[in-house]
């Protein structure tokens, strides 16, 4: 019996080197899932930690003194095998742990997701303004939506087909997604009708950002791409923005809605390609420095 535990000592320390060994796979597949940054940066330190191991247990097997002739002997040579099962275990689990978590992330994603315009659906805005809407009134902070609404976006369609419109809707929708700041949320109402919450915001500053905004999607040009027998053609829209915030009046999401909805609604009477800001419940068309729908001063 103990002409086998040299054998069954260098085998168990060898088999434990091989077990890490197969862990690097399931960690470089981590790596590659991530994006450049500190946790991939971690996860790479890792492999390098098991290398170190590896390096070791072969060190161990090839240049140990112990020479195996009695069963305590056995003893690193089983915690090394251990230990080695130990990390691919952990590894191999993480791996499945991820594909998991990123697989239910895109589910999420394309539940909350408007899959022409690649912003939020009208699904996750219900949700998200109700809660936005409920943190600014425990919290006693400002918050301001607006709704936005592509000018003669029918005539899009009419005159060049309903593909081209999709493509205005979608480079529209990114163009307005990347004018945002990171605080703000960006989501399909409906149509060509876009919302945007605005959390600690108030009525003029709201205003600022809209108009900014406005002037962004004014100066845009969508080339189209050149067909065989045509010339290529650049398409721009406007839009009319109408502009809202909780205040004493105002105290729930739905009243946004529709205060935002009045001042896209009063835009559109004066002409389109421009903002109004919502006052309690009433339309601001104040002409300041030739832009109708600029906020009163406070």
């Amino acid at each position: 019996m103990y002409d086998i535990l040299p054998v069954l000592g260098s085998g168990l320390v060898i088999s434990g080197a091989l077990l890490l060994a197969m862990a690097i796979a399931p960690v470089w597949k981590i790596v590659r899932q991530l994006p450049t940054g500190g946790l991939r940066y971690s996860w790479g330190f890792l492999i390098l930690l098991i290398l170190i191991f590896i390096a070791g247990y072969v060190i161990y097997a090839k240049f140990s003194p112990v020479q195996f002739s009695q069963l305590f002997d056995l003893v690193v040579p089983i915690i090394f095998f251990g230990g080695a099962i130990f990390v691919f275990v952990v590894c191999s689990l993480s791996l499945r742990t991820t594909r998991d978590i990123m697989q239910n992330y895109a589910l999420k994603q394309e539940n909350i997701t408007d899959s022409l315009m690649g912003i939020f659906n009208r699904r996750y805005l219900d949700r998200r303004l109700k809660d936005e809407t409920e943190r600014a009134l425990n919290y006693s902070q400002p918050l301001s939506i607006f709704l936005i609404d592509i000018d003669h976006f029918k005539q899009v369609n009419d005159n060049y087909g309903h593909q081209v419109g999709d493509l205005v809707l979608k480079n529209i929708a990114q163009l307005i997604k990347h004018s945002l700041r990171e605080s703000d949320v960006l989501a399909r109402f409906g149509g060509e009708e876009f919302v945007v919450i605005l959390p600690r915001t108030k009525d003029s500053t709201s205003y600022t950002l809209a108009e900014r905004l406005r002037h962004v999607v004014e100066d845009f040009q969508l080339t189209l791409p050149e067909e065989s027998d045509k010339d290529s053609l650049s398409i721009s829209v406007t839009v009319s923005i109408g502009v809202a915030g909780l205040n004493a009046q105002c105290k729930d999401c739905q009243c946004l809605i529709e205060n935002a909805d009045r001042a896209l609604y009063q835009a559109k009477r004066n002409g389109r390609n421009q903002v109004i800001t919502s006052k309690s419940g009433k339309t601001d068309t104040k002409m300041n420095g030739g832009l109708i729908g600029a906020p009163e001063p406070r």
